[in-house]
């Protein structure tokens, strides 16, 4: 292929590959999407080189796919019509810190662990993106967010400026250094959630929180998964300025005390964290327990000690782990969010569709701020289990939209929630439309991701 020689030709060797085995790791992420070999996959490791890759592509009409760590659940990684895939490595440096502004400005690649460890020392800590590890540039692309957005906001909210390349190698920034601005169109809000659809993002900057002075956690259980979303809007309604508020339903329990050797109580639980001058977390503690317990809870429990908090906060860290062991099953996956008066009927009707169903089915996730995931286990060999499976989650997200909510809260579009864009948007998806090609005329960034 002329236009891979061109790429061997500008950037040399040693950043272009097609070698099978990295292929292979490019051609899917951690979705059930089908996988899709690359031609080529690219190590970057300036914006130069960035420039260079997209005016090639550009010339030769071939599609050009970002790829961070692979952790994305809605298959955007997978290059769809082969191309490029573009793999942001080789670029993870901290490019400017400023601590006394809780500002700093970063390369796509740059792990979200290498990021705390970093401006930890300085008592900061960035509170985006989701509890697992990922690149803030996968981050960033796909507005993800985790169980600190109750407090903190999603990815969107952190970013005061990014760096973006076009198709045509045009490169511009979206916002300033400025923790506010009333400055023309918001282009960094537009590029935060695009999947890497209208350009490539190539610096970050992040705002950053200092580290609360003390911290604590809770857990309790209800009969009910509503009683537990009820719980979570009354909190809101109190203004207790939470930390993380998840839930985790029985089923769930019940699987990670299975996989992990636990022995949680298996009810529906609701887990808390409270941060901040240790005083007032005392009185949001305090205030939190007599609203539980007015509510039913059982088994309530907090603790401040770090070895009594991680063992309090266990169940919600083993979940994803319980749900990997389960080998002989897949997932399809949802993560709707709801306006918070609707988290109760939707919670309950997501529990009855999963009982109704007979698949194994479990509700877990951000109830704070409306946020719930499910996971539908179904055996691909079976027949009609698939089906069955993506009928139930079906039922689900048209309720979500139907009750003012989205088809994904943090995940992303990519290739699995297309089938919602229309639903959920109505005429709006036309301006997308417009946007990506007044953006990627050409539509070779990451074609096939968000909408047809």
């Amino acid at each position: 292929m002329l236009y891979v020689e061109k790429l061997y030709e500008q950037l040399g060797r040693e950043k272009v590959t097609q070698q099978e085995s990295e292929l292979k790791k490019h051609s899917k992420d951690e979705s059930i999407h089908e996988a899709v070999t690359p031609d080529v996959v690219c190590f970057p490791e300036s914006k130069k080189d960035i420039q260079m890759i997209l005016r090639i592509a550009s010339k030769y009409q071939i599609a050009v796919t970002a790829y961070g760590a692979g952790s994305g659940l809605e298959g955007q990684a997978i290059p769809v019509q082969k191309g490029i895939s573009l793999d942001f490595r080789n670029m993870n440096q901290i490019l400017d810190f400023s601590p006394e502004d809780m500002r700093i400005t970063v390369q796509p690649g740059l792990m979200k662990s290498e990021l705390n460890q970093f401006v930890r020392q300085q008592g900061l800590f960035f509170a985006g993106g989701p509890d697992y590890d990922a690149t803030i540039g996968g981050m960033a692309a796909t507005n993800a967010s985790g169980t600190r957005a109750v407090r903190y906001g999603v990815m969107r909210d952190q970013l005061l400026d990014l760096e973006v390349v076009l198709a045509d190698g045009m490169t511009f920034h979206t916002g300033t250094k400025a923790k506010k601005s009333s400055s023309g169109y918001h282009l960094t809000s537009l590029f935060a959630g695009s999947e890497g659809t209208l350009g490539i993002i190539t610096e970050i900057t992040l705002k950053l929180y200092g580290i609360p002075e003390y911290s604590t956690v809770a857990r309790c259980t209800f009969e009910t998964p509503e009683l537990c979303a009820i719980a979570a809007q009354t909190i809101q309604l109190k203004g207790i300025p939470v930390m993380r508020m998840e839930l985790i339903d029985s089923v769930s329990i019940g699987i990670i005390n299975e996989q992990c050797g636990l022995d949680f109580s298996v009810n529906h639980s609701l887990f808390l964290e409270f941060a901040g001058p240790k005083n007032t977390v005392a009185e949001e503690v305090k205030l939190a327990s007599e609203i539980m317990h007015e509510l039913g809870c059982e088994d309530w429990a907090a603790a401040s000690d770090p070895i009594e908090k991680e063992k309090l906060w266990e169940a919600r860290v083993k979940l994803a782990v319980s749900f990997q062991h389960l080998k002989e099953l897949k997932e399809i996956g949802g993560d709707v969010c709801v306006p918070i008066s609707q988290l109760p009927k939707l919670v309950s009707f997501t529990r009855h569709s999963m009982d109704t169903s007979g698949l194994k089915g479990a509700i877990w996730g951000h109830i704070g701020d409306g946020n719930f995931h499910t996971s539908i286990m179904f055996n691909p060999n079976a027949d009609g289990e698939q089906a069955l499976a993506e009928q139930t989650n079906d039922a689900i997200v048209k309720l979500a939209i139907e009750s003012g909510g989205t088809c994904t809260g943090e995940h992303g579009v990519g290739l699995g929630k297309k089938k919602f864009q229309e639903a959920e948007h109505g005429t709006a998806l036309e301006m997308m439309r417009r946007t990506k090609q007044l953006y990627d005329s050409k539509g070779i960034l990451n074609p096939g991701k968000i909408f047809s």
